[in-house]
């Protein structure tokens, strides 16, 4: 299987002591991978440096064959992410922000962005300003810029934060539905282990800045009664809990 995401020795701790501690992974083409851990475990911290926004202590990080430290416009350049908080200009539209976002690349024209409206679910709100959007909303927005030029690449840092019931499924079909459809990767980082079991195809868990193990989630199930057992018996196992 081609590797699309390949994590070599990723290093990086902070004056205080929190980071990441010597990560090594590899994602292949059309995998959902759940990045699983608490508030602090270093995930942000990971993909901050996987999409260029923070460098490491040491080690690298390749997309499609390249380094983001060393030729990171061509790694980035099928990539689309949100990391943190999906950010959009207050003052324009959602079709307007889209629309601003579509400059950077080529081959996006109108029909695509209302596209990426629908599929997102905001298709009726598309002539509203963001100010006035629920966190929720404004999630959908960022996931709808995230996929807007059919990128082969989709890093999501809590993709799920602020949306309800409803938005939930929805963002889980539509990732599902990449991937499946389009041979899309997903990089997904999660607190929500139930969402992450219901939408990912491979997990690693990271605690306290260590990766502790990688398994696809058929194989957890099969030897464990949820995702939440597998999850307590890697922490209790490395001497965590």
């Amino acid at each position: 299987m081609e590797k699309v995401i390949e994590i070599k020795n990723l290093t990086k701790v902070f004056k205080n002591g929190r980071g990441i501690t010597d990560i090594n992974l590899d994602i292949h083409r059309g995998e959902i991978f759940g990045f699983l851990g608490p508030n602090g475990s270093g995930k942000t911290t990971t993909m901050k440096i996987m999409t260029g926004l923070m460098k490491p202590d040491s080690g690298d990080v390749k997309i499609l064959g390249h380094s983001v430290l060393e030729d990171f416009e061509k790694a980035m350049e099928k990539v689309g992410c949100i990391i943190e908080t999906a950010e959009s200009y207050p003052y324009l539209t959602a079709y307007e922000n889209l629309k601003q976002f579509s400059r950077y690349y080529k081959n996006v024209d109108d029909d695509r962005i209302n596209e990426v409206l629908e599929l997102t679910g905001i298709i009726k709100y598309k002539n509203e300003k963001p100010r006035k959007f629920s966190l929720g909303m404004k999630q959908r927005l960022g996931i709808a810029a995230a996929i807007l030029s059919k990128p082969e690449v989709i890093i999501l840092d809590e993709p799920l934060n602020g949306l309800d019931v409803e938005g939930m499924l929805d963002m889980r079909n539509l990732i599902k539905s990449l991937a499946e459809r389009e041979n899309t990767t997903f990089f997904i980082s999660s607190h929500l282990i139930h969402d992450v079991e219901l939408t990912c195809t491979h997990i690693g868990i990271l605690y306290n800045g260590k990766l502790l193990n990688v398994d696809t989630t058929r194989n957890i199930l099969n030897n464990y009664a949820s995702l939440e057992n597998y999850f307590v018996s890697e922490v209790e196992t490395n001497g965590k809990v």
